[in-house]
């Protein structure tokens, strides 16, 4: 995992979905900007998954448990269709919302990914 790749990554989701969750609370239905953004952050991720393929098979392992890491990749690839599925299916600001929260799970998600892969603990 990259560390330019998961910045990108963990920072778009983040401002993805506190965009999704204002126009959620604005009231404003899903758009193709909401739910296009959110369709993004899916293509990241397949990237994410071939790279961390690619890096595995080449002997690259994770600092923490390999089988975690993807556990939690394959995870976060529900996360955004499953959204996008809502938001086509029922048109309200709720959708939208859910968009957010969507964008928001992948972008804590892509920060436990990073710790597993890096062994790097994050304290507050």
């Amino acid at each position: 995992m990259f560390e330019w790749a998961y910045q990108l990554q963990a920072n778009f989701a983040a401002v993805v979905g506190l965009f999704a969750i204002f126009l959620g609370l604005i009231r404003r239905p899903p758009s193709w900007w909401s739910v296009g953004s959110v369709a993004v952050i899916e293509g990241f991720l397949l990237v994410q998954l071939a790279v961390s393929i690619a890096l595995v098979a080449t002997g690259g392992q994770a600092k923490g448990d390999t089988v975690e890491f993807f556990g939690y990749i394959i995870t976060a690839l529900i996360v955004p269709p499953a959204a996008i599925a809502w938001a086509v299916l029922e048109r309200t600001r709720w959708s939208t919302l859910v968009l957010g929260v969507a964008g928001l799970t992948v972008a804590i998600m892509l920060v436990r990914m990073w710790q597993i892969w890096t062994g790097i603990r994050f304290t507050v």
